[in-house]
């Protein structure tokens, strides 16, 4: 903490409409729009200019190609599926829908009361009528918004949309985090915020997790059962409670044994899961649910991480995010829209298990009781300002230079078919977009550059966790630590990017997820033991770390475990162009350069396969990175196609 005091607006309103658009006037409470004052910032230097945008890929469901037996799904990833994003017919064309806040660009003072009134009020006004064809519009002016605290997007169906992505010239946010957003706990050496130094009352700070940010797509909903410390709680803790209602030890609902299923709920392939005589209220047709199935020793031992010094955990890193097909209420069943790509014990020893740290853990079948649905954020820049950081201190720097600003760009959580189009990011605290528990996002021709923490305790990626039939394209990343599909991700495809940082998967069984056509050119600068301060290796111990980081990234049992869990199956990288530099200044060296071999990372032709050397499962991909899997170890290179894209016809 280092006592910067930012100064926070109200929210009471007046409405002005002209030219058909809709202005809100916000000021203080007991001020007027003369009235808000100067915050005590300075404006942050120029950024550089945006790089250009790659070429605009179809990704539309017109243009993909039909499953390919033997491989993955992946025809419905993205936005709805594959309908393509939202153009100007999908607008709601009532004036008071569409909005344009009470901002002046460029004066240095705090927008962030206006901003989030304009949410408030689209949320209040239009989200209850809107729908995919009827969105509401959020239009940001040019020049420089600055912002104090988290923006909650909780209002459906909406576009907050600037006026360009070139900070020059566009929409430029930039995040001065006052003293209740930045973290106030850190752990015992200073290195990372602290999660769980963050409790009030029941609520425990790593209910935040991945972390506050400038925009965070989530619902606000407290479960009544923590409304009153929702209420009793200070103003830098009642975001923890935000959104409860949607927690599994909230929402969810236990399991019971299917007919014949010695001890499991649903196998993989299955689409019915049974579940334990409870209320199914919040189980509705067209709805989500979330199926998480408990670890056991058994599932721990498959992945290859058994015996282990590390602490086994007793939680879900087997689950996924579906639509409800259908509801019996009588059977106590729900039917999902696409079948189960894992088992589903009905709890941590049924399986046939002995118990995890001495206690027994429910699978759960917990719905979504209020996603945020049709959000789409396009066409700014946003940076986050930390004074007294040299911006060319955090290239090549794997560490975090300050711990208490580690604050994401746009946080996407319990949120389906929300998409980001046309941004840019330049030095966000940390990830410049993240998920936790989202499905069907669209990731779409952005441009991201750098962040002040890309050390311990997992900073500075672009983050793609508990992420499902999700679509990353044309997008250009420089200077972060990982592009990462982590902790049960799947389904996901990730097209034509152009990245200088590893593609990795990063344990907690991510699986069935297609890489193809990128661009990923790893200079030797990009490596764990480039840090100057809160380093830690890959997984927060501490290091020193010599290892390098390789275009590819693949989680190991013996490795991963110490924070989530070896990589799931099938992984498919396919018609890259991937190249690691070994010495500073030095040439590139292809890595994995065959364009028509499909690469199945974690694959034997029909079933899991742990990578292996020398018959043995290899503890680290540290060190194996140029080792070849193709024959039996673990990558299954048997099959090739001659098209250019295994996702697209054209």
């Amino acid at each position: 903490m280092d006592g910067r005091k930012r100064l926070l607006l109200g929210v009471p309103a007046v409405v002005a409409v002209v030219a058909g658009v809709v202005t809100f006037l916000v000021w203080p409470s007991g001020g007027n729009s003369g009235g808000k004052t100067h915050a005590p910032w300075s404006v942050p230097a120029a950024p550089p200019p945006t790089r250009a945008a790659l070429p605009v890929v179809d990704t539309s469901a017109g243009n993909r190609r039909a499953p390919i037996p033997g491989l993955p799904d992946w025809s419905k990833a993205g936005y709805r599926q594959g309908a393509g994003l939202p153009t100007e017919q999908d607008l709601n064309p009532d004036p008071k829908c569409r909005v344009t806040p009470a901002v002046t660009p460029n004066d240095d003072r705090d927008d962030t009361g206006a901003l989030q009134a304009a949410i408030d009020r689209i949320k209040k006004d239009c989200s209850p009528s809107a729908s995919y064809t009827r969105l509401s519009l959020i239009t940001l002016p040019a020049g420089v918004l600055d912002v104090t605290r988290q923006l909650s997007v909780d209002a459906d169906y909406l576009i907050i949309r600037g006026a360009g992505a070139d900070p020059a010239t566009g929409t430029r946010l930039v995040f001065h985090p006052d003293d209740n957003t930045r973290y106030d706990k850190l752990t015992q050496d200073g290195s990372t915020w602290d999660p769980d130094g963050m409790d009030s009352g029941d609520g425990s700070g790593g209910w935040l997790w991945p972390g506050r940010a400038l925009f965070r797509v989530q619902s606000r909903e407290v479960d009544p059962g923590y409304r009153e410390d929702y209420e009793s709680a200070p103003a830098n803790r009642k975001d923890i409670f935000e959104g409860s209602v949607n927690v599994h030890w909230k929402a969810g609902v236990k399991l019971r044994e299917k007919p014949g299923g010695a001890g499991f709920s649903a196998r993989t392939g299955d689409t019915v899961v049974y579940l334990a005589k409870a209320g199914m209220k919040n189980f509705k047709v067209g709805g989500n649910v979330t199926i998480r199935a408990a670890n056991t020793m058994e599932f721990y031992r498959r992945q290859q991480a058994l015996p282990t010094d590390q602490k086994l955990q007793n939680l879900h890193m087997r689950q996924q995010i579906f639509g409800i097909a259908a509801v019996d209420e009588d059977a106590h069943t729900i039917t999902l829209d696409k079948p189960l790509e894992f088992d589903v014990p009905v709890d941590s020893t049924s399986d046939g298990s002995a118990p995890i740290d001495g206690k027994t853990y429910d699978s759960k079948a917990s719905p979504l009781v209020d996603p945020v649905v049709g959000v789409g954020l396009e066409n700014f820049h946003l940076s986050e300002d930390v004074p007294g950081l040299d911006a060319a201190q955090a290239v090549h720097n794997y560490g975090n230079m300050s711990p208490a600003d580690a604050l994401n760009g746009i946080v996407f959580k319990w949120a389906v078919d929300c998409w980001v189009r046309g941004i840019a990011t330049y030095l966000t605290g940390s990830h410049p977009i993240a998920t936790e528990e989202a499905k069907n996002i669209e990731i779409s021709h952005n441009n991201f550059n750098g962040s002040w923490n890309k050390g311990k305790g997992g900073n500075g990626y672009l983050r793609g966790s508990r992420v499902w039939d999700s679509l990353y394209v044309g997008n250009v990343s420089r200077n972060l630590r990982h592009f990462t599909f982590q902790w049960s991700a799947s389904d996901n495809v990730v097209i034509g990017n152009d990245f200088d940082a590893d593609l990795n998967l990063h344990g907690g069984w991510e699986r069935r997820n297609l890489f193809e056509r990128n661009t990923v050119r790893v200079p030797a600068g990009h490596r764990p033991g480039n840090c100057r301060t809160n380093c830690g290796d890959e997984g927060g111990s501490d290091g020193p770390d010599d290892s390098a980081w390789y275009p590819i990234w693949w989680g190991a049992g013996q490795k991963a475990v110490k924070w989530s869990g070896a990589t799931g199956p099938q992984n498919v990288f396919f018609d890259n162009t991937m190249s690691k530099q070994l010495v500073d200044g030095g040439p590139y060296a292809d890595f994995y350069p065959d364009h028509h071999t499909v690469y199945q990372f974690g694959w034997a032709g029909s079933a899991y396969h742990h990578l292996s050397a020398g018959g043995r499962p290899i503890a680290d991909w540290a060190g194996h990175e140029q080792a070849d899997f193709t024959h039996g170890d673990g990558v299954d290179a048997s099959r090739s196609d001659p098209a250019a894209s295994l996702f697209l016809n054209n």
